[in-house]
């Protein structure tokens, strides 16, 4: 069935609904026009639909899920990680932070640069992007940003298997950790398609990317950060018996052969997490969410909370996630 509607602020768009009897009957609720499945809409202004779904404002074909997420064709993960670092670093909207002086880390100045040299602050992005995001949207971006921290990053070394990298992006987004690091990663092989691995996490999370250890230690070393290890060996000390209020890199190292010698030798502290079975390792995005949830947990029990940021921080942050939530937003801020 196909309907023309006359939709405020916008053109006449054809709209494409699913008929109820196409849908699986899993999906289907009590509500005829309650869709889960996919809906392919192409609009020049964002409108609100009959039964309250966000549209976002795109002037491409896109795909809407049932979470106001878009699918994209090429999976996303795959596509960062063998980007040029600086292409990466442009996913990260708001003006970095190039100042290393002792203090703790965040990686954001109050600046948007539109064109040339007009910048915007992080109030006024959101002054201008807000209203195209459904307030029940906003509302989990504003919790998730102040739940935020980066007192705790991720650093994963030569992994090989995109689906672990992806596992790993997914829980350090759920836990509320930030910043993720991939260093030496191997683009050389063919990976399954994991966009369902992933949960679309990498694109809220900061991704850098480095060719060494070293260059990624150093930085995360001026930054502030205590680097360690995951390790077995008798000098490894308990994830359970470690402070981890302060700030800290978490490093776990490939699939088969684990950390590498040089990143042992350059970290400040090998940790293992206790096992009682007759194996004695975890797959290796398990054992970084254990870590990562563990160090979570440890923080909330000795600070109170995990999420550190100031309000000023936090406003930038969500700035960040706004710009990020669809393509419309950039362009509107530019406006």
């Amino acid at each position: 069935m196909h309907m023309q509607m006359n939709l405020p602020l916008a053109c006449k768009t054809l709209v494409q609904f699913i008929p109820k009897k196409t849908l699986n009957p899993k999906l289907n609720t009590h509500n005829p026009y309650f869709l889960k499945q996919p809906i392919i809409l192409s609009l020049r202004q964002a409108w609100r639909s009959p039964f309250h779904s966000q549209v976002e404002v795109e002037q491409e074909e896109v795909v809407v899920n049932d979470d106001g997420e878009h699918d994209d064709k090429k999976d996303r993960v795959e596509q960062l990680l063998t980007l040029d670092r600086d292409d990466v670093a442009r996913f990260m909207k708001m003006e970095r932070n190039s100042n290393v002086n002792g203090r703790r880390w965040f990686p954001y100045v109050d600046k948007y640069r539109c064109q040339g040299d007009v910048y915007l602050s992080s109030s006024q992005v959101l002054e201008a992007v807000g209203p195209l995001i459904m307030e029940q949207r906003m509302q989990r971006l504003r919790s998730v940003a102040s739940n935020r921290s980066y007192s705790l990053c991720l650093v994963v070394e030569g992994l090989s298997d995109l689906g672990n990298v992806a596992a790993a992006f997914r829980s350090a987004d759920a836990v509320g950790i930030q910043s993720v690091h991939v260093v030496s990663f191997d683009s050389s092989k063919r990976y399954r398609h994991n966009r369902h691995v992933s949960m679309g996490a990498e694109k809220w999370l900061d991704i850098e990317l480095w060719d060494s250890i070293q260059q990624c230690f150093n930085a995360l070393k001026s930054r502030g950060y205590r680097i360690v290890t995951t390790h077995v060996g008798m000098d490894a000390v308990s994830i359970y018996d470690m402070d981890w209020s302060c700030p800290t890199a978490i490093v776990v190292g490939n699939e088969n052969r684990g950390i590498s010698d040089e990143a042992l030798e350059l970290s400040d502290l090998h940790c293992s997490i206790p096992m009682k079975g007759m194996v004695d390792s975890f797959n290796v995005s398990v054992a970084a969410g254990i870590l990562m949830h563990h160090a979570v947990f440890d923080r909330i029990s000795r600070l109170g909370c995990h999420g550190d940021l100031t309000m000023e921080e936090s406003q930038i942050l969500l700035a960040e996630f706004s710009l990020r939530h669809s393509k419309s937003a950039i362009s509107v801020a530019h406006e």
